[in-house]
C-alpha cells in the first residue's frame, strides 16, 4: 500500500488518482504523521461493500439462531409457499 501526505494529495491529486487507477493499489493518506484516510478505486470499494453486506447477513442469521428466531424446513416452506408456487 502506498502512503501519501495530505499536502501531496492537495498538490498532486490528478497524479495520485491516475496511479491509483493504473495500479489498483490503495493509498493511505497521512496528516501530521498519522493515518487520516484511505483512497481506493471504485471497483475495490464496491467489492468491499458487497462483502460487508454478505457478512452482515451472516451475523443477522447467527443472531436469529442464538435467539431461537428460526423456522423448521416445513414452517419455512409454508411461509414461502406464495413465492415458491
Amino acid at each position: 500500500m502506498k502512503t501519501e501526505l495530505v499536502t501531496n494529495l492537495k498538490r498532486q491529486a490528478t497524479r495520485i488518482l491516475s496511479d491509483l487507477r493504473d495500479s489498483g493499489e490503495s493509498v493511505l493518506i497521512t496528516e501530521h504523521g498519522k493515518p487520516s484516510a484511505y483512497l481506493v478505486d471504485v471497483e475495490s470499494f464496491e467489492f468491499m461493500q458487497s462483502k460487508l453486506r454478505v457478512l452482515e447477513g451472516i451475523v443477522r442469521g447467527e443472531r436469529a439462531v442464538l435467539e431461537e428466531r428460526t423456522y423448521s424446513e416445513e414452517e419455512a416452506k409454508k411461509k414461502m409457499s406464495k413465492w415458491l408456487d
